[in-house]
């Protein structure tokens, strides 16, 4: 019990830490590379790390402890659905980076918090009562964090807000392999489609080049072992049998620590109004994740 409850803690709390941080890193690699060259190199890196991980400790724990992929449709489908989505968020992601700050982008990003909710009321799942309130929040917050003085948008908010969509579709796939599939063989079948899809973005859409790809090895080493290949392993293995109300309040962090590395290691600038923005929408992702309280039986005379 103990052991399940700093899983359900503790690991959240490290991806959102490391998810926040990274923001930095893909920040400066959007500075030389373009979205599919970063992220084909990123998740490259993530899969051959996990792969790595995972041939080691099967051969470790051979006989000892029984992986928890039962089905290799089940792997293979849900590494696709998977990936397809982180393919598309990332990309989006990074896109926006290149015309946002690396605190607004996470703020921006953490909007997957609210839009998940709003998702299950398509799929008749129960809605909290708290939506009503979360909701409005968050499109205030967003309105304070993006719009400026001419009522405009920018490209890069728009991507990241498109992002956010992805990442939401992200989370709903996790929670319906994460009980048939082993984690970190899931995050490594995901990893290995969304370095395929980028590929051949990248291919397709741009110039890569190894001196560009050089300039800009560290944040990708970074984003690629750390932020990829550790924290959405995290992600999942904290998803599973996880209360998800807790596992998402605590990723939510990934945007508090994305402004305050953002502050502290880009010096980047946000006006009262864009603070203002950054509370709301923090108000508003921890009341779409508060539990709903019972309803008392009503005494019997």
């Amino acid at each position: 019990m103990r052991i399940n409850r700093v899983r359900q803690n503790v690991l959240p709390v490290l991806a959102a830490l490391i998810w926040g941080t990274a923001f930095v890193a893909q920040s400066v690699g959007a500075d030389y590379v373009e979205p599919f060259t970063f992220n084909a190199a990123r998740s490259a890196i993530a899969f051959l790390f996990l792969l790595a991980l995972c041939l080691v400790r099967r051969k470790v724990q051979k006989g000892v402890v029984e992986s928890a992929t039962k089905s290799w449709k089940d792997l293979v489908v849900g590494g696709l659905c998977c990936g397809v989505a982180m393919t598309a968020a990332a990309n989006l992601q990074q896109k926006g980076l290149e015309t946002t700050t690396s605190g607004r982008a996470g703020f921006i990003t953490a909007l997957y918090i609210v839009i998940v909710p709003i998702i299950g009321i398509f799929m008749k799942k129960k809605a909290p009562k708290t939506l009503m309130i979360s909701v409005p929040l968050a499109v205030a917050g967003l309105y304070c964090l993006c719009i400026k003085e001419d009522f405009s948008i920018s490209e890069g908010d728009l991507y990241v807000f498109l992002c956010a969509l992805c990442f939401s579709a992200h989370i709903l796939f996790i929670d319906h392999f994460t009980q048939k599939v082993d984690g970190a063989e899931l995050s490594c079948v995901q990893f290995l489609v969304m370095a395929v899809l980028s590929s051949i973005g990248m291919i397709a859409t741009e110039s890569p080049s190894l001196e560009a790809l050089g300039m800009c090895l560290w944040p990708i080493l970074y984003v690629g072992i750390f932020s990829s290949a550790v924290a959405y392993t995290l992600q999942i293995l904290a998803q599973k049998d996880s209360d998800p109300t807790v596992v998402s309040l605590l990723l939510s962090l990934e945007s508090v620590f994305a402004t305050l590395a953002g502050a502290i290691i880009l010096h980047d600038q946000m006006s009262g109004k864009e603070y203002l923005g950054c509370v709301l929408m923090l108000v508003a992702v921890v009341l779409a994740q508060l539990p709903e309280r019972e309803k008392k039986a009503p005494q019997q005379v």
